[in-house]
């Protein structure tokens, strides 16, 4: 990442054209150094280095953009307005003749990256397996990396843990989890959903596959006294067996793959009993612009989350209607509140960079980290991205008419 490619001069003369097209129309700020300002007005991004800022981005389109940014070549001092800015931009950036022929100067994603059964585990331990103790510094108290669903925004620090437990209630209340149901987890997390289930008396098995997740989340059950109903086994989806009453599953559709989609959703459908139910929550991105980022690598899925696809709300009807005898019988959308539940985790990590550092990620790690968090905000600050919540019952079920949100797919709280 350190050094700067070399591109060909023709390459580059292409990539500064559109760069300063794109730049002089959008509603920032643009400072380079020895050039002329762009832009409308708006967030102030600052080029400090243009020869490398444009080498990056001619050799490696939005993953140079990103690596030059952890290079330090450019900055801005609003790092999620302009962040924004661009994601709300995002379809118009590349001219459209370019758009059309994505498929020959974008990067693809690497065959290395495929969430097989081993690629998963490989995948799931780049990231969730980097330390415990790093996400304890900018979680709250839960434990819960994955959004909240707040009372009220703009929200507070205070307000996160209680917001927590509010999105975890309504899945379990989704899926009509209380005493005595059998339940299956998909993706443990640090393990405070399985506590709150078996609290309400279900019998929960949960399943990951990150080894330094499942550890803690062991240590929590057993902390709540709660060990006699909760199991926690490192363990693939596909790996699975048995049937259950319910089965929930947070943010974890994301780390599938979309070849894998159809298989995902049939071992819900075969691990569900008659009259189940089952609760997702899934980050979501308009079905356009899946399609145009599918099968190409972006620089989420090169430093952050190798092997990650978003779904759109699309998509995940589509696959459950075509390919498994489930229905969506509720889908709402709150992707206000995941911009706030990043926005607290970002102040929160910069807040506490010293003690990031002591233990051992070094200064580029820590600008990486702050501009996913960051680019993430803005993805549902421009509405780029949203979270939802979907219920799927099996399709000769009776509908589900108490489910929130089942009359409109999409609502935003």
């Amino acid at each position: 990442m350190t050094t700067v490619p070399q591109v060909p001069a023709w390459r580059r003369t292409a990539a500064r054209a559109i760069l300063t097209q794109a730049f002089r129309r959008l509603p920032l700020s643009v400072v380079t150094a020895g050039g002329e300002p762009l832009g409308q007005g708006g967030p102030l991004l600052r080029v400090h280095d243009p020869d490398a800022f444009v080498r990056r981005i001619a050799d490696q389109g939005l993953i140079g953009f990103g690596e030059s940014y952890m290079a330090r070549e450019w900055d801005a001092d609003d790092l999620v307005g302009v962040l924004t800015v661009l994601a709300g931009n995002a379809s118009t950036l590349v001219p459209a003749p370019l758009q059309r022929l994505r498929g020959l100067w974008a990067p693809r994603q690497p065959d290395a990256q495929r969430n097989t059964l081993n690629g998963s585990r490989t995948n799931i331990h780049r990231h969730y397996d980097l330390s415990n103790d790093l996400f304890k510094l900018f979680l709250d108290d839960t434990l819960t990396y994955s959004s909240a669903l707040f009372e009220t925004l703009p929200a507070g620090w205070d307000d996160l843990p209680a917001a927590q437990h509010r999105k975890i209630d309504r899945l379990l209340d989704l899926a009509r989890v209380g005493p005595g149901t059998h339940l299956l987890e998909i993706g443990t997390g640090w393990g405070e959903l399985a506590v709150r289930a078996a609290e309400r008396g279900a019998r929960v098995r949960s399943v990951t596959l990150s080894a330094e997740q499942l550890a803690l989340a062991r240590r929590r059950v057993r902390e709540a006294g709660l060990q006699s109903r909760v199991d926690i086994d490192l363990c693939d989806y596909r790996q699975v067996t048995g049937r259950y009453d319910a089965v929930v599953s947070v943010e974890m559709i994301e780390a599938v793959g979309a070849e894998y989609w159809p298989a995902y959703f049939r071992r819900l459908d075969a691990l569900t009993a008659p009259g189940g139910r089952i609760a997702l929550q899934a980050i979501t991105m308009p079905h356009d612009r899946m399609l145009a980022s599918a099968g190409t690598h972006t620089w989420i899925q090169k430093y952050i989350f190798p092997g990650g696809l978003i779904p759109s709300v699309q998509a995940v009807q589509d696959t459950v209607t075509t390919r498994t005898g489930l229905r969506v019988a509720a889908c709402e959308g709150y992707g206000p509140h995941y911009a706030e539940t990043l926005r607290l985790w970002r102040e929160r990590f910069g807040e506490r960079a010293d003690e990031v550092r002591q233990l051992g990620f070094d200064a580029t790690f820590r600008r990486m980290w702050t501009f996913y968090l960051a680019y993430s905000e803005a993805g549902f600050r421009s509405r780029y991205l949203d979270v939802h919540q979907f219920l799927l019952t099996h399709a000769d079920d009776t509908p589900a008419d108490d489910a929130p949100g089942a009359a409109r797919n999409g609502a935003q709280r």
